[in-house]
């Protein structure tokens, strides 16, 4: 059951004050690389109680007079195709959703950057329908021996070939679609830049997990390890922290791997290096602003059993690996859990087993009590168990058709006979459109609706894997869903 355990006011508010206090600390510029995700931060919001997924965006509209965005994607991204895991959409389709996002709650976004540019075809493509939309595109270049070779990389052949991006505020904002797209380097190339131009300028790093202040093996942080299993992220001491200051912080192995290149990079560009350590570069404030640390805990372990189903699912998809799923498993024995702790999924596999083998689903109300949702003549398993949800919320007898089947059976003529659908079974879409509908006439369907927004934060657990549209319904209703390793049909393509 949902319980608070972070302070969302305090965080914007603390977050704001300290990004403000670190452009003061370099004199009036700073190139804030910004981790995790600006939008939809979904994990953050599971794991903290209380974080809205749109904290960080209602900080930066804080600091929206002196903040501008710059967004960046590698080229090789572009050129592979490569999907936004939980949105279903590529990075360059990202970017451009990204910003119009961005503008809509009136941030400024300056530009775009490629980074990693070789001239592949996809990137070259993709620069010029950036430009004839208007914005600005500037190339970045793989450079040789980066970040080991610093002479190399510290020099006109270096970040100096790479094009200088012109910006106009104080604080300049670089996040991308996803990791791994070159959001440091691109900092650090403007930092030579501006320093070959007589400009002061500075660099912060804005990561939410892992948090540096709390412990190692909190399992706020271990279900940062899960998140990012497919990336191989460990969680670790900081021992330039802990040298310079006595103090014990928790960095990840990739910043803590490369500081002594990144310090000796800032000696060279700027002189002296502002920072003693990794968790130095940081400005994240989200650890002051946890209220209630077992409610964070319990969180957390949930999250981690709900990464383990998401990596089995990724492999069986065969986008993912066998080393993330093991990695995964050893987070569960360390959190103390296992996947039988997550209620729906007994209750979602003893539906499926008394209805023949049927795909099912169970939903955890904010009560603690379970509904479930089979496969029915009308509805596939996702709308049948949200409709049986609505009920229980709205205490309307299970007998009662929320939908008339009148109303149903012509949408399934459409689906069939005119659109070519083989599955004539209403998606979660198609049965809450049918249901708003429903509500225009009949007093009980419009008092079912209402019970939608109580979804919110609630479990379910799937025996198969659901659709992509039936995913992004329940994400949207914020229902923290799962899913069985394993697909409905023995066919070999699923949408």
């Amino acid at each position: 059951m949902w319980q608070l355990g972070f302070d969302n006011d305090a965080y914007i508010k603390r977050q704001s004050e300290q990004i403000r206090e670190r452009i003061r600390a370099f004199g009036g510029k700073l190139y804030l690389e910004f981790g995790g995700k600006l939008f939809d931060d979904y994990h953050a919001a599971r794991v903290l109680p209380g974080f809205k997924p749109d904290s960080k965006l209602s900080m930066l509209k804080n600091l929206r007079d002196d903040a501008e965005i710059v967004i960046v994607i590698s080229a090789s991204d572009i050129e592979n195709n490569k999907v936004r895991g939980d949105l279903g959409i590529t990075y360059d389709s990202d970017v451009l959703r990204l910003i119009d996002a961005f503008r809509s709650v009136g941030l400024y976004v300056g530009s775009v950057v490629i980074s990693r540019f070789g001239e592949q075809p996809s990137a070259v493509a993709f620069k010029k329908r950036l430009e004839a939309l208007g914005m600005r595109v500037y190339i970045h270049y793989c450079i040789e021996g980066y970040p080991m070779n610093i002479a190399h990389v510290v020099s006109d052949e270096g970040f100096g070939k790479n094009d200088y991006i012109e910006t106009t505020r104080p604080l300049v904002v670089v996040t991308a679609p996803g990791p791994g797209s070159g959001k440091m380097a691109t900092c650090l190339s403007q930092l030579y830049h501006e320093y070959m131009r007589g400009i002061s300028a500075g660099y912060a790093k804005f990561e939410t997990f892992p948090i540096w202040n709390i412990p190692l093996k909190h399992p706020v942080n271990l279900a940062y390890e899960a998140a990012t299993a497919d990336l191989d992220d460990v969680n670790m001491i900081d021992p330039y922290h802990l040298e310079a200051y006595g103090v014990t912080t928790v960095n990840y192995n990739r910043d803590v791997e490369v500081f002594p290149v990144l310090r000796a990079m800032f000696e060279k560009i700027l002189g002296t290096s502002p920072y003693k350590s990794p968790t130095d570069m940081g400005v994240n404030m989200a650890g002051y602003c946890i209220v209630d640390d077992e409610a964070t805990k319990r969180a957390s372990r949930d999250e981690i059993i709900r990464r383990y189903f998401s990596v089995m699912c990724d492999r069986r998809l065969g986008r993912g690996t066998d080393s993330a799923v093991t990695k995964v498993e050893l987070l569960m024995n360390q959190a103390g859990v296992t996947a039988e702790d997550r209620a729906v999924v007994g209750a979602a596999l003893a539906k499926s087993e008394q209805s023949g083998g049927e795909p099912a689903i169970a939903i955890e109300l904010p009560d603690g009590s379970i509904v479930t949702g089979r496969n029915t003549k009308l509805l596939g398993p996702s709308a049948s168990a949200l409709l049986n949800a609505v009920k229980v919320l709205g205490g309307i007898d299970d007998s009662v058709h929320l939908i008339p089947p009148e109303v149903i059976e012509p949408i399934q003529s459409l689906k069939t006979e005119i659109l070519g659908n083989h599955n004539p079974r209403l998606h979660s879409d198609e049965v809450l459109i049918a249901l708003t509908v429903a509500a225009s006439n009949s007093d009980i369907a419009s008092l079912a609706t209402k019970q939608l927004s109580r979804l919110r934060n609630c479990e379910a657990h799937s025996t198969v894997i659901m659709s992509q549209v039936d995913l992004d319904v329940y994400r949207k209703l914020g229902i923290n869903l799962t899913c069985e390793p394993r697909h409905q049909t023995k066919k070999l393509y699923h949408k």
